[in-house]
């Protein structure tokens, strides 16, 4: 890494804190941050919903947001304060000097615009294109980040690209003006395994070629792959930091341990039915976390020390690389270790034979800008009983969302039928489905675009509360439902725009529970949650489904929670079904090809192949 780029570095950060005032008072959302990243390494920085990752890259782009408080005592980019730089200054270095990938893909692309002219948009801001070929190199823009037919996505709007595409059409804008630093909150969120990998392998000839990434993620196992070293975040502080093949392989935080041990595998027992995994509790970041190591009330480790005061860092012995310590914010450095079994045993849910959704032939077909007919579901049939979880998976577009979109009726397929409880439901009018409508609920995998943004949490979950009640009645279900998903109801009095994306997700799947439904179709429910997090959601899922026989129609491009969750798994591949049976028979021995494809690109966490990493017996990681 920095042996190919000995210069010096490219952005320093020396205790960086961020706070945001509200009614009570500055809430710390980052605290004493100290980051160094030079031309052509991988920083990653992980940790889970609300830790303060994404919080710490807005504050690197002068982008903390209204009401924030940035301080610290060093913050350069290519040897320039960025605490002295101006409006203008600011959007000069941004797109052109600093490229950002942002984690919500829909919302950062203008639904008004093209997808062309949005790619567009950082060539011409900073006049790196002729008008004569701008359209050509913004196809090869699409192009290089994974997007297929560039020609025919360059006319399109957002709103008529997958989750996936519109995440790689966010990449293209981003690296459109060659940036000497890329910061990717979440670049692969909404991708499957097959464009993940590709979109993982241009981020990594884009570092090869000198480009230094700062890599946001909750996905261990893309980080295994990219970053050469991991800074690991807990409400707002770094609580260990190093290089990626030690703390991967040696976790010395017991933090960094249960992150790695809420990680659902692929590969491993048979686990019918979702048992729940191990979820972690969650907790605030605020004041009162500032007394004693904020992970304390979470540690199996903690002793009064842990929780009365701040625990020092710790160095571990020089890596050999860069003559970087390795960091440790603990009073017991080394004694935690990753869970060989985080899974815990459960009695499955109970399926019958009962179909609750018979889907029967449906086909849907769209016309494309260029006024072409592309088939986006042709024929496709599955029965859904209740109390099942059928996985569906397949690439971004291969129809696993237009399929549910047509489950819900929010879609008319152009042949075949859906069938609610053996009764007529993809034919009927709006209004006479309109008093089933309760009884089927959808968990988006976009949750923003869903909320109204003048709604706070409390009304946005409580609209779906069944019945008439006094609002104070009303109130405490809507926090109820909260406390079910692991939120803290002090966040009923928010707007969404206040939550952070694994908290907006939460906020979702509560609203869809609310009604009590009997089917829940969920569009990448975890996607954008950290794992302890998705442990937690998961182990929720598969607790309604046994208590409550509530059945999941589950699309997941993770392969591995779909391992987890679901009985049987339905593969598509443009449009079509190419594959369905029982989970374990299916991933251990796939019939389809591209069945073998999807599992084989499945990226794995494996410590002693990550970017720039050194054989762990030559790291001193002993605890001192």
């Amino acid at each position: 890494m920095s042996g190919d780029h000995p210069s010096a570095p490219l952005l320093e950060v020396a205790g960086l804190s961020v706070g945001f005032a509200t009614r009570r008072g500055v809430v710390p959302a980052v605290r004493d941050v100290d980051l160094s990243l030079r031309a052509g390494e991988c920083l990653a920085v992980v940790g889970e919903s609300g830790s303060g990752k994404s919080v710490t890259a807005r504050a690197l782009l002068g982008l903390a947001g209204a009401g924030a408080r940035v301080t610290a005592r060093t913050l350069t980019f290519e040897g320039r304060d960025l605490r002295t730089l101006g409006g203008g200054q600011w959007r000069r270095l941004r797109g052109r000097r600093i490229g950002y990938v942002l984690q919500d893909a829909l919302t950062s692309l203008d639904p008004l615009r093209r997808v062309g002219l949005e790619v567009a948009e950082a060539l011409e801001v900073h006049g790196l294109a002729r008008r004569d070929d701008l359209d050509d190199q913004v196809i090869r823009l699409l192009a290089e980040a994974g997007v297929p037919d560039p020609h025919v996505r360059f006319l399109q709007y957002p709103h008529e690209l997958s989750g996936g595409l519109r995440q790689r059409a966010l990449i293209a804008s981003a690296i459109a003006a060659e940036p000497a630093l890329l910061i990717a909150d979440e670049p692969t969120t909404a991708l499957d395994v097959t464009v993940q990998a590709q979109v993982l392998g241009l981020l990594e000839e884009r570092r090869r070629r000198g480009t230094a990434l700062l890599l946001i993620s909750h996905d261990l196992a893309v980080v295994a792959r990219l970053a050469g070293q991991i800074a690991v975040l807990f409400a707002g502080l770094v609580v260990e930091r190093g290089p990626a093949a030690a703390l991967l392989a040696s976790p010395a935080h017991p933090y960094t341990a249960d992150l790695l041990a809420a990680v659902p595998v692929l590969d491993g027992p048979d686990n019918p039915g979702g048992g729940p995994v191990r979820g972690l509790p969650i907790v605030r970041t605020g004041p009162a976390a500032a007394t004693g190591c904020p992970y304390a009330p979470r540690c199996a480790l903690a002793d009064d020390r842990c929780r009365s005061e701040p625990p020092p860092p710790v160095s571990y012995g020089e890596d050999g690389q860069d003559g970087q310590d390795r960091m440790v914010r603990c009073f017991h450095p080394g004694r935690a270790r990753p869970a060989t079994a985080s899974r815990a045993p459960a009695a499955p849910a109970r399926v019958t034979d009962h179909a609750v959704v018979s889907v029967r032939g449906v086909t849907k077909r769209y016309r494309s800008p260029d006024g072409s007919w592309r088939t986006a579901v042709g024929d496709v049939s599955f029965d859904l009983r209740a109390g099942e979880a059928l996985g569906l998976v397949g690439e971004s577009g291969s129809g696993k969302s237009t399929t549910a979109r047509i489950v819900l009726a929010e879609i008319v397929p152009d042949a075949g039928t859906v069938l609610l409880d053996g009764e007529p439901w993809s034919g009927l009018r709006e209004r006479d489905r309109r008093p089933r409508r309760s009884r089927i609920q959808l968990v988006d995998q976009d949750p923003l675009s869903s909320f109204d943004p003048r709604f706070t949490v409390e009304r946005v979950v409580g609209e779906a509360v069944p019945g008439r009640m006094p609002r104070r009645r009303r109130r405490e279900r809507v926090a109820a439902l909260l406390g079910r998903v692991g939120l803290d109801p002090a966040l009923l009095d928010r707007v969404p725009a206040r939550l952070s994306g694994g908290q907006r997700q939460r906020v979702a799947i509560a609203r869809a529970l609310a009604p009590g439904p009997e089917v829940i179709v969920c569009d990448e429910p975890v996607s954008a949650l950290d794992v302890t997090v998705q442990a937690q959601i998961l182990a929720l899922l598969a607790e309604l489904r046994r208590e409550a026989g509530v059945a999941l129609l589950f699309i997941s491009h993770d392969l591995g929670v779909v391992r987890q969750v679901c009985d049987r798994v339905a593969v598509m591949k443009d449009g079509r079904l190419v594959e369905t049976g029982a989970v374990a028979d299916v991933f251990r021995a796939p019939r389809a090809a591209y069945t073998a494809e999807l599992l084989a690109a499945v990226p794995r966490i494996d410590a002693g192949r990550t970017a720039g990493a050194l054989p762990h017996a030559a790291l001193n990681l002993e605890a001192p």
